[in-house]
């Protein structure tokens, strides 16, 4: 039985270092680029119906990304 837990550890242990097999990285991005403001899991999400044309998305993005940066700011000044 010892034996056997032995053979166990090193057969484990000597699986965590065998090289993985790698595959081209498939990003979300790439899946449902055709789409304004489509994510993988949910498609285009919009429940209250703000987005009217793609220049108003890309204005919302925008505003988003600012605010972002705002906080990201507010929090760095507040430590």
């Amino acid at each position: 039985m010892k034996l056997f837990a032995i053979l166990a550890l090193f057969v484990g242990s000597a699986a965590a270092f065998a090289p993985a097999s790698q595959s081209a990285p498939k990003t979300v991005l790439q899946a449902e680029s055709t789409e304004v403001g489509a994510t993988a899991p949910l498609g285009f999400f919009d429940p209250l119906g703000y987005i009217t044309d793609e220049s108003k998305f890309e204005r919302y993005r925008a505003v988003e990304r600012k605010h972002g940066r705002i906080a990201m700011m507010s929090v760095i000044g507040t430590l």
